[in-house]
């Protein structure tokens, strides 16, 4: 022992003969090994040093009986011994697998026996009674803490005490001899302790220690049976004593019959030499016959294997070990615990298990103990039922919501036991617990349903009505016997589990005679798969002309009959678009469109025309839906429009019904459905005709006599109901079956212990026998267990290729000899193309236009063309669809998109766009090569757009609304102009797609453009600025994070002030969120908005760059930002003009524009609406640029003294007095760039490096009274920016 331990030790005192003396500092030693044993390592050197030195028997145990007195040293004493008495497995968690730990582990148990040895006192236990009798005197006024804490330690000690296991080294005791633990309880009992246990379960106001009452309980009668404490006391019964002779004549057949086998081995005469025989017919390992080299008389027990060394069966496949099991214990023992059932029973059993259960519910309870819940329910029950059946002192856990709670929890330790493979030991007795508690609440209800009492019968057939009508318990056995396995489940649990099932199916069977139609719940789980749906509404068949007019003059007779007047469950009925669909809007637009005209086909004019005006709420822009002031007449002309109209739509491929692969691969959706049905008892049985059941009771039939009685009957009672009731004895015709008849039938006491067995076995045989006369291959189906389909043919005949089933109702497919070779020739024509689908090809060509592609594909593996179906199953690259086939106007359109956008920057965009028959990208490219309309992949690439000499490189306004989701505002320049001349003598159609594409680029970009810059103002006027800078810069950092990554994964926006969390629930916020392309949570497991992982880093830059809006004035408005009040003039212009920017003063004309007009650079007066619409949304894009441009300037402290000249600029005022250097140094990069590029009316915003190069080169340029601070804020701007070429606007 550790020196400083032994020092402690020898602190607390000597005992002397039978006194203890006690040292001064005990109490301080005492508290040291409590310090000690908090600090030990993970060997618990501690707690081993401290058992080898028996400081519990020694000294602790004396102190508290001598001198219990001193409250301090006793509260000391009661901590130290209940840390000494913990389990070794909670000690060290588990069961060490290590050798060492092993070892320590065993130490410290041993160290536990000792222990529990040393507290067979009833002095102890006599002082912890009057102890706890004291404290429970007190009221719960007078009740300290203290109190508290020393109450629960003292049930903790007697509970570490009583969970220590038995030494069976050490204990070999017979039944009714007392054992270790029987002194224990005796101890218990003679101290009055029970009765204090007693106490603490029936008072209402000791509640809180209910779960160390039942855990205590359960403890002392760890080793009983309900059955034997029940018989215990009376005499025994006739039945009890005729059972015991049969069981004893049983034994002593099986005895003569050994010494007659033995006596048959001995010969009459010894002899040295047994001799040698060659067993004809019986072939050895060689082709010769097999030499037997010993007496004849034991040839009947010869085998190859014998003389063989046994194999070892591997750790993970040998059988679980059972549990401890039960002994009879002493007489007065047994007295005395029957004695505490029936008081138990009596006044605290229900009151008790509704504390436990409440507890249990509400989780107040620690981890797995429920199952000292499940045991009571189990022994208590059977006590009863076994001893003077009375239902009322069971009845809190006669009820459906205790079979409920039961069965959950026997699901959950299935489950646990499968997954969890390290505990499944640990998870089999849990399930084993379960299971019994469900069997005992099964025999209580069917004894209820024997009782005299017409109220208690009524109960039971109440309770039986609801466990037969609910699917989860008739379910419950055929899952756990399908399920059972042998390596993790003892051969107890299948026993009961087999018991329970003959109950369940009794029980069953006698409430469903007299009642005909018995109505019974029937869940059914339908899957359906999500790709497959769409595919399906995305079929649509062409409807004639005759039936489109018909269909509109119906709709238009209802339309015109109710007026412009919808009713509310139309209206609320229509929803135009899914907000939490990750589908883009524009496809969700098309959608739409699509859904009107598929509703106007159903003839629903009411519904159409809400769903037209829903989505024409949703897309205002370019009225596509119709403008919003339309007349009647004018919405069913529109409506009469997409009637008639050849919409796009998605084209689904055929269904492949026959890939059972394909269908894996999509996603299911599973819906339970509820419904009743009539319920039929032989149907249920039917069930059970499974080899997955049968493998169970076959196992448990194979150790036939060490099973009761009980057992053996219900294992028959099965095997009848599945060979006799249901005429299916050919699933009994098993290899296995038959040798455990064999040995049933050839052992000389079963026929008089096993007649049941005996008989049953008989009639199998003879079955079998018979039906082998008629079938020759009954023989070899022995080898093999057997479903349904094969006994059906094993008795009716084995089916043919070609012939029909036996109930007709299928029809085998018959192939002649033409059509094989036609499909042989086809094949050997068709099979070595590459990268094509064989099935496809040959489907078109075969002369019986009935084939579907599983009966080609079948029989081309009969004719062994083909080794597996699996090599002509389609390879699926992708969720797109997969035409195969080009038509020639196909290809014609495909040729013509090709001439038109040959020479635009994206080909196979624009392509894809307009093109009629959606295809991929790979597609058209090798369709392209293939007419060799190009000769390279390259050619097809998108092209960088190319500029003009000295124009400056940047990011267009084109490419901002590209990467901001819109199309880009497309402005015909003079080569454009000059193509669309040249392209007016084309089809009148090609001309009608590309003005509808550009018409489609303006309303998006307008669209795109105005509706963020108008969202972004509404919410910095409803104050939320602080959550705009938050949203811009987790974009920029994501932006940032994916440019370093090289990666994209979906980033949630996590708000983490409460600023945020309010703006994250704003409505006005979230259209903002889904108007930059940021994905709302998709369901319930999602709780955050997320950046998707489509978006790049500089679509995420430009997102949060359109955030940044000035406060002063909406963008779009009548106002331009940074204009002053009570004038239109743009940004810089002076007040009382109206000129741009770059203007001579005094002029409304743009700088080498005609005076007198606003009319764009060549450009007659007058522009259309068109033109203005594109002009102000040009100057809202170009206002956002230069503020973005201002916010990013930085001042500088060296700005003084810097100025720059430009006399064809005037002085232009400041926008606020407080900021006029800062203004005016913003507006100078662009004002010099706009004087650059007047004549193509576009200014640059050149990055930093330019505009300090810029800055020197016009250092002489006089700007005639213009702030001289704001050349030097130029040089100091940051030197990393985008640059944005702007178009300029022309209007005011």
């Amino acid at each position: 022992m550790n020196c400083e331990l032994l020092a402690t030790c020898n602190g607390l005192g000597y005992l002397e003969e039978d006194t203890y003396h006690r040292e001064p500092d005990c109490l301080e030693s005492v508290k040291d090994l409590i310090r000690y044993l908090r600090h030990e390592d993970d060997t618990r050197d501690i707690r081993q040093q401290l058992g080898a030195g028996q400081i519990l028997q020694k000294d602790l145990l004396p102190l508290v009986i001598q001198h219990h007195q001193e409250g301090a040293l006793f509260d000391a004493c009661i901590r130290l011994m209940v840390n000494l008495t913990q389990p070794a497995r909670l000690c060290f968690g588990k069961v060490p697998d290590d050798p060492a730990f092993r070892h320590h582990f065993l130490q410290v148990e041993s160290s536990l026996q000792a222990y529990k040895e040393a507290f067979a006192n009833e002095k102890v236990f006599g002082v912890l009674s009057e102890k706890l009798y004291t404290l429970l005197q007190l009221d719960w006024e007078q009740r300290q803490e203290e109190d508290n804490l020393l109450i629960e330690r003292i049930l903790l000690l007697v509970r570490n005490v009583l969970h220590v296991p038995a030494d069976p080294s050490e204990e070999k005791s017979l039944d009714d001899d007392a054992s270790l633990h029987d002194k224990l309880l005796w101890a218990i009992h003679m101290s009055g302790m029970d009765d204090l246990i007693k106490f603490l379960a029936s008072s209402p106001s000791e509640h809180q220690w209910s779960m160390h009452i039942l855990e205590v309980i359960s403890l002392l009668f760890r080793e009983q049976t309900p059955e034997q404490l029940a018989s215990t006391g009376q005499a025994r019964s006739a039945r009890e004593k005729d059972k015991d002779s049969q069981e004893l004549e049983i034994l002593r057949q099986r005895e003569l019959a050994e010494k007659r086998s033995r006596s048959l081995h001995r010969g009459n005469r010894h002899s040295r030499f047994g001799g040698s025989y060659v067993v004809q017919g019986l072939k050895s390992i060689g082709d010769n016959d097999v030499i037997y080299h010993r007496g004849l008389h034991t040839f009947k027990d010869y085998s190859h294997d014998y003389g063989k060394a046994v194999r070892r069966v591997p750790k993970r496949r040998q059988a679980a070990g059972e549990s401890e099991g039960k002994r009879r214990s002493a007489l007065n023992v047994r007295l005395f615990l029957k004695e505490f059932c029936t008081d138990f029973l009596q006044n605290c059993y229900n009151s008790l298990m509704y504390q436990v259960k409440d507890g249990l519910i509400r989780e107040r309870a620690q981890q797995h103990d429920e199952t000292y819940y499940l045991w009571a329910v189990s022994f208590f029950m059977g006590f009863n039922r076994s001893l003077r059946f009375q239902p009322e002192l069971v009845s809190e856990t006669v009820s459906i919501r205790t079979f409920h709670y039961i069965e959950q929890n026997l699901t959950n330790y299935y489950e646990m036991m499968v997954t969890d493979r390290r505990e499944a030991s640990a998870w089999a007795r849990r399930m084993h617990l379960a299971l019994k508690a469900y069997q005992e609440l099964l025999m209580t209800v069917n004894e209820m349903d024997r009782s005299k009492d017409e109220n208690i019968r009524e109960s039971a057939r109440v309770i039986k009505s609801n466990i037969f009508y609910l699917m989860e318990f008739r379910e419950i056995f055929l899952a756990l016997l399908r399920r059972f396995d042998e390596t993790r489940q003892p051969r107890s649990f299948l026993q009961d589990l087999v018991e329970t099932t003959h109950l369940f199916l009794r029980m069953l069977e006698r409430f469903c005679k007299g009642r005909n139609h018995l109505l019974v719940q029937k869940k059914k789980v339908h899957k359906r798969r999500k790709s497959k749906s769409k595919k399906r509404q995305g079929a649509h068949k062409e409807s004639s002309p005759e039936a489109l007019e018909e269909a509109w003059q119906a709709v238009s007779q209802e339309l015109r009959a109710i007026g412009s007047k919808l009713s509310e469950s139309v209206v609320e009925g229509a929803v135009p678009f899914d907000a939490a669909s990750e589908v883009p809007l524009e496809d969700q637009r098309a959608e739409a469109m699509v859904r009107i005209q598929d509703i106007l086909l159903t003839k629903q004019g009411p519904e159409a025309l809400g769903l037209l005006r829903a989505a024409r709420e949703v897309w205002p822009e370019g009225d596509v839906f119709g403008a919003p002031d339309l007349e009647q007449e004018e919405e069913l002309e529109l409506l009469k429009q997409i009637l008639f109209a050849n919409l796009p739509r998605s084209t689904a491929p055929e269904p492949e019904e026959e890939e059972a692969g394909e269908e894996a691969e999509e996603e299911e959706l599973e819906s339970v459905r509820v419904s009743e049905t009539e319920f039929n008892f032989l149907d249920y049985i039917k069930r059970f005709a499974n080899a997955n059941v049968l493998k169970p009771y076959i196992q448990l039939l194979k150790s036939y006599h060490q099973n009761s009685s009980h057992t053996n009957h219900c294992i028959v009672r099965m095997l009848h109901r599945i060979a006799y009731d249901l005429k299916m004895e050919p699933l009994l015709f098993q290899l296995s079956v038959f040798c455990v008849f064999n040995r049933i039938l050839g052992d000389p006491s079963a026929a008089a212990a096993y007649k049941e067995l005996v008989t049953f076995a008989k009639f199998v045989l003879s079955r079998f026998f018979t039906l082998a006369t008629r079938n020759d291959k009954a023989y070899v189906e022995l080898l093999f267990w057997k479903n349904v389909g094969t006994v059906r043919e094993m008795t009716e005949g084995y089916r043919k290729p070609g012939e029909e089933d036996s109930d007709g109702s299928k029809k085998r497919v018959t192939w002649t000899e033409e059509e094989e070779e036609e499909l042989r020739q086809l094949y050997m024509q068709h099979c070595k193309a590459e990268d094509a689908d064989v099935i496809e090809s040959l489907l078109p060509r075969l002369q019986n236009p009935n084939r579907t592609r599983r009966q080609v594909a079948n029989h081309l593996v009969q004719m062994g063309l083909v080794h597996s179906i699996k090599d002509l199953k389609k390879e699926r690259k992708g969720k797109g669809t997969r035409i195969v086939l080009w038509t020639e106007e196909q290809e014609l359109e495909l040729q013509t998109l090709f001439e038109e956008f040959k020479d635009t920057a994206d080909v196979l965009g624009s392509i894809m766009k307009l093109i009629t028959a959606k295809r991929s990208k790979p597609r058209l490219v090798e369709k392209l090569l293939s007419m060799g309309l190009v000769s390279d992949r390259k050619e097809l690439y998108k092209k960088p757009r190319r500029r003009a000499a000295g124009k400056p490189s940047g990011m267009t306004e084109e490419e901002f609304f590209t990467e901001l989701g819109a199309e880009p505002h497309e402005e015909l320049s003079e080569e454009e102009e000059e193509e669309e001349e040249e392209s007016e003598s084309e089809g009148e159609e090609s001309k009608q797609k590309r003005e509808r594409a550009r018409g489609e680029g303006r309303r998006r970009a307008g669209g795109a453009d105005s509706s963020v810059q108008k969202m972004v103002h509404k919410l910095r006027q409803e104050g939320v600025s602080s959550p705009l800078l938050w949203l811009q810069h987790c974009l920029n950092r994501t932006a940032a994070d994916r440019e370093e990554d090289g990666q994209a994964q979906p980033v949630p926006l996590v708000p983490l002030t409460e600023d945020n969390e309010d703006a994250m629930e704003n409505k006005h916020f979230q259209r903002l969120l889904k108007k930059l392309g940021i994905r709302a949570p998709a369901n319930e497991q999602e709780s955050f908005w997320r950046i998707p992982a489509k978006l790049t880093p500089a679509q995420l830059r430009v997102c949060a760059s359109s955030l940044c809006v000035s406060e002063e004035a909406p963008p779009g408005g009548s106002e331009e930002e940074g204009a002053p009040p009570g004038g239109s003039e743009e940004e810089g212009a002076p007040p009382g003009g109206s000129e741009e920017e770059g203007a001579p003063p005094g002029g409304s004309e743009e700088e080498g524009a005609p005076p007198g007009g606003s009319e764009e650079e060549g450009a007659p007066p007058g522009g259309s609406e068109e033109e203005e619409q594109g002009a102000e949304e040009q100057r809202a894009g170009a206002l956002r640029a230069l503020l973005l441009a201002r916010k990013r300037k930085r001042p500088h402290p060296d700005a003084a003294g810097t100025e720059m000249e430009s006399p064809a600029q005037p002085v232009k005022p400041a926008l606020d007095s407080e900021s006029e250097s800062d203004s005016e140094t913003s507006r100078e990069p662009e004002r010099r760039a706009a004087r650059k590029q007047a004549s193509k009316r576009s200014r640059v915003l050149d990055s930093d490096e330019e505009e300090e190069e810029g800055s020197g080169k016009s250092s002489a340029m006089d700007l005639g009274g213009r702030d001289p601070d704001s050349d030097a804020e130029e040089r100091t701007a940051p030197a990393k920016r985008r640059r944005h070429r702007i178009e300029d606007d022309d209007e005011d």
